[in-house]
């Protein structure tokens, strides 16, 4: 393919289909903390753009390399998928059950404990990875792209993942305020659906 202006829109309308995963994730997480910062924010949908920016490429490289070791490899995604999602989904529904029995005794948090919906960095990268592990057959999409075109397309993915997935933060925490804390259960519910949805899909 030569560069174009339907590169562009391919790249993009690539971009939207494969953060809707994250999308839904980074609802997920708002929902799990309303009172999430900024910074955090940026860091979960930078951490879900480096995937989908990482996984084309790398199935780029594979086509162009070790094509038939992948295509046995690709069998295995949706079991990673959904593994993934739903021990990160399952964790986070046992702590809003947990939560929600801690409400209903009259137990309170305490002013500087963490909030349950923090979670982790390794939480965040097995999410990051989780959602952009299909990503890797867009490699096989992209294949008759040059090395630059594959970078810049993979670039295009990163930039529209990180749009959306900031706007999934900012309307989950929105939603998470109105739930309370029913929030954490519905995210972690959310999740292991996902991870459904990716596996028999």
């Amino acid at each position: 393919m030569e560069w174009s202006r339907l590169f562009l829109i391919n790249s993009i309308m690539l971009g939207v289909g494969l953060a809707m995963d994250a999308f839904s994730v980074s609802l997920a997480n708002g929902m799990h903390e309303p009172s999430m910062k900024w910074r955090r924010r940026f860091l979960i949908a930078g951490c879900f753009a480096f995937f989908q920016f990482l996984m084309p490429l790398i199935g780029w490289a594979c086509v162009h390399t070790i094509v038939e070791y992948f295509r046995s490899f690709e069998k295995l995604i949706p079991w990673i998928a959904l593994i993934l999602l739903g021990y990160i989904g399952g964790k986070m529904l046992l702590e809003g059950i947990q939560e929600q029995r801690s409400r209903n005794n009259g137990e309170t948090q305490l002013p500087d404990e963490k909030p349950s919906g923090s979670g982790t960095a390794s939480e965040l990268l097995l999410q990051g990875v989780a959602t952009s592990i299909d990503a890797l057959s867009v490699g096989f999409t992209i294949a008759n792209y040059g090395l630059v075109m594959a970078f810049v397309c993979s670039l295009i993915i990163a930039v529209v993942t990180f749009v959306i997935c900031v706007a999934g933060v900012q309307i989950g925490r929105k939603a998470g305020m109105l739930l309370a804390g029913k929030a954490t259960i519905l995210g972690g519910v959310i999740l292991i659906a996902i991870g459904l949805e990716i596996f028999f899909s």
